[in-house]
């Protein structure tokens, strides 16, 4: 059986991480969730790397968490410890490499926290974004109610958080939550633009990741992020 999350270094020192579950719209399992915490972890710990692109394969970048998987955990209290022990969102915010998303089909709950976590958001026209856990009865846990107030206007993010109505990706980019649209045939050109321009100066790619820390710049921020 083959991983369902790929992890590739190209001699630019770009990592690719491809979420490689087509058949299930790449909605993100226990499996998959680890293997990002490995894979991040793994690019922050090799020097060569300077950015990580996430891609989904298929039609879809991400339908979101696999809802099969919810209450399969012993307990609340080992749940809790798993998504400590295994926060790949906090992993994300402070990584030490620009980070790209290269957006296309449903972008749904996790399939859309995860790119709000990155530098940038590059989208295919044919995308749908989305954060629809409110119609399952719960929030979005995985850093929607967070990150997106901070890229979207307070009214909008409220908007897609309460009803979980899906926006089309001219609609994402009119409110900031992605950078660019690009029709479909365009979309791998476009994402190679973004990664030249981000290596040739990460700095200005990362400056918007240390506002939402809240910080100025990296002198305001201390050290540099791990």
């Amino acid at each position: 059986m083959t991983d369902p999350v790929r992890f590739e270094i190209d001699p630019r020192g770009i990592a690719t991480i491809t979420l490689d579950r087509p058949e299930r719209l790449n909605a993100i399992n226990l499996r998959m969730r680890d293997l990002l915490w490995e894979y991040l972890a793994a690019a922050a710990a090799i020097p060569e790397v300077r950015a990580i692109l996430f891609r989904g394969e298929g039609r879809t970048f991400s339908a979101g968490a696999d809802i099969s998987e919810f209450g399969t955990a012993p307990s609340i209290m080992a749940a809790r410890r798993a998504r400590h022990d295994r926060d790949i969102w906090w992993q994300l915010l402070t990584h030490r490499c620009v980070t790209i998303a290269r957006m296309h089909g449903y972008c749904y709950g996790a399939g859309l926290e995860l790119p709000l976590f990155c530098d940038l958001r590059i989208a295919s026209a044919d995308a749908r974004l989305a954060l629809p856990e409110v119609s399952l009865a719960y929030i979005p846990s995985a850093g929607g109610t967070q990150m997106l107030p901070r890229i979207a206007p307070p009214g909008v993010a409220a908007h897609l958080i309460l009803t979980g109505e899906p926006i089309d990706a001219e609609t994402a980019l009119r409110w900031g939550i992605v950078d660019r649209v690009v029709p479909p045939g365009d979309l791998d050109a476009a994402v190679e633009a973004a990664l030249a321009a981000a290596l040739a100066d990460p700095a200005a790619a990362r400056a918007r990741r240390l506002r939402l820390l809240g910080v100025a710049d990296t002198a305001e921020a201390g050290p540099p992020l791990p």
